[in-house]
C-alpha cells in the first residue's frame, strides 16, 4: 500500500509538472500582453514630465467637464441595460419553450449580427433613424407622429444602436439560466393550484434573477467601453469615456490624461465584476445546462 501510495504521489507531481511546464508560454503570454500594458498605463497616469504627479486624477475632479462624460458614459451604459433586459427577457423566456431544434434556429438568428461588423450595424441604424428614413417614414404613414422624429445625432440614437448590438450578450446567457430552470417546480406550484401569472411571478422570476443579473452585467460592463456607435450614431452629442481618451491621445497626445481616465474605467468596471461576484455565483450561471 505504501508503495502504491509513493507511486500515485510521483505521478501526480509528475503530471503537475507538466501542465506548468504547458502552461507557462500562455502565462507568459497573458502577462506580456495584459498586465505589462495595464501596469504600464497605471505608471503613465502618475507622470507628469518625468516627475510623480497627481494631475491628472485631479483634473478629473475638478473639471466639470470630464465629470460630465464620465456620469454620461454610466447613463448610457445604465438604460442600454435596462432595455436589453425589457427586451431580451421575453425573447430568452420563448426561445427556452419551444422544441430544441426551433430554439436552435432562432439562437441562430439571434448569432447572425455576429457577423457583420459593429461599424457596419452602426451606419444601418443611421439610415434607418434619419429624418427621411424607414422609420420616420413608417411614423408619419401610420399618423402616430405628423413630422419627422427627430432621434438621430441624440443620446437615443445612440441608446436604441447599442441596445440592439448588447442585445445578444444578454440573451444569450439567461438562456442558458432558464434552460437549466427545474421546471418540476413550476409543475408542483401549478398541481396545487397556483394560476400562470402567480407560478412566474412567485417560482419562475426568483429563480431565474441571477441569470439575468449575470446577463445584466455582461452588457453594462461592456456598455462603457463602448466607441464606434455612440460615435457614428451621436454625431458629436454623445461622449463616453473611451471617445475622450482617443481625443486625448490623437488631438493633444497627452497620455497622461488618458491613462488616469482608462484606470478610473478599469477600477469602476473590477468594483461592478466583484460586487456581482460576492451577491451571486457567477462562474456556475455562465456555465449552467
Amino acid at each position: 500500500m505504501a508503495e502504491n501510495a509513493a507511486l500515485l504521489s510521483r505521478v501526480e507531481r509528475r503530471n503537475r509538472l507538466r501542465i506548468g511546464l504547458l502552461s507557462a508560454a500562455a502565462v507568459l503570454i497573458v502577462t506580456v500582453l495584459l498586465l505589462l500594458p495595464i501596469l504600464w498605463l497605471f505608471g503613465l497616469s502618475f507622470t507628469q514630465k518625468g516627475a510623480f504627479s497627481l494631475v491628472h486624477y485631479q483634473r478629473l475632479i475638478d473639471l466639470p467637464s470630464y465629470r460630465a462624460i464620465l456620469l454620461q458614459t454610466f447613463r448610457v451604459s445604465v438604460m442600454v441595460t435596462a432595455l436589453s433586459i425589457i427586451l431580451g427577457y421575453p425573447v430568452a423566456y420563448m426561445i427556452a419553450q419551444l422544441p430544441a431544434k426551433l430554439a436552435g434556429l432562432l439562437l441562430a438568428l439571434i448569432l447572425i449580427p455576429f457577423w457583420t461588423s459593429t461599424l457596419v450595424r452602426s451606419y444601418a441604424w443611421l439610415v434607418l433613424l434619419r429624418d427621411q428614413g424607414p422609420v420616420n417614414e413608417a411614423l408619419v404613414w401610420t399618423g402616430i407622429m405628423s413630422g419627422p422624429l427627430n432621434v438621430l445625432f441624440t443620446e437615443s440614437a445612440a441608446v436604441i444602436g447599442m441596445t440592439h448590438i448588447m442585445l445578444p450578450f444578454f440573451v444569450l446567457p439567461l438562456y442558458a439560466g432558464i434552460r437549466s430552470f427545474d421546471w418540476s417546480l413550476a409543475h408542483a406550484a401549478t398541481s396545487l393550484g397556483a394560476p400562470p401569472t402567480s407560478t412566474f411571478l412567485r417560482v419562475f422570476l426568483p429563480l431565474s434573477l441571477p441569470a439575468t443579473f449575470a446577463g445584466a452585467v455582461l452588457v453594462f460592463v461592456q456598455c462603457l467601453g463602448f466607441y464606434v456607435t455612440p460615435a457614428v450614431l451621436g454625431g458629436g452629442n454623445v461622449t463616453m469615456v473611451s471617445m475622450k481618451i482617443a481625443s486625448n491621445i490623437e488631438q493633444y497626445f497627452d497620455w497622461g490624461a488618458a491613462s488616469s481616465y482608462g484606470m478610473v474605467l478599469l477600477i469602476c468596471t473590477l468594483a461592478i465584476l466583484y460586487t456581482a461576484h460576492r451577491l451571486l455565483d457567477l462562474n456556475k450561471v455562465m456555465t449552467a445546462r
